[in-house]
């Protein structure tokens, strides 16, 4: 894992966002974080290998059982960003306002290339979600099951 895409589509010295590194860490927490860029949207991040696997929600993660939303997979994010929220200035990748909507702990069940099986343990999100890839890239489905 990388976060060399994270770092070369961002300039550390006009945006708060964190530049962070590659850490080796073995817990898993997650975050989601509603973002008013130019198109309102949630990013859905899982901390795994030492960064934050990262989804661009733009229907927003589910909180009811059966409702299914697209999730396009965005470049890996530093773990510094669990706790990131402020405003990204205008002309920026990503510009807009960031705020913290839900993080906590999560549980893995499953984990292969096209399927990701979790149970969230948030303030707000809570219960089994899985993630299944298309077969376009950087599409999948997200979805609560339990």
């Amino acid at each position: 894992m990388s976060l060399k895409t994270y770092w070369s589509k961002r300039n550390f010295s006009t945006t708060p966002e964190p530049k962070g590194e590659l850490l080796k860490t073995r817990r898993h927490r997650f975050v989601v974080q509603s973002h008013y860029a130019k198109h309102f949207h949630q990013d859905f991040r899982l901390e795994m290998e030492g960064v934050l696997k990262s989804w661009a929600v733009p229907k927003g993660v589910p909180e009811k059982v059966g409702k299914k939303v697209l999730a396009l997979s965005v470049e890996d994010h530093p773990i510094d960003y669990l706790n990131f929220s402020g405003i990204i200035p205008k002309g920026l990748y990503g510009a807009g306002r960031v705020e913290v909507f839900d993080k906590g702990k999560y549980e893995l069940i499953e984990k292969a290339e096209n399927r990701i099986v979790f149970k969230l343990k948030g303030k707000k999100l809570k219960g089994e979600y899985t993630l299944l890839k298309f077969k376009k890239p950087n599409q999948w489905l997200l979805f609560k099951i339990k």
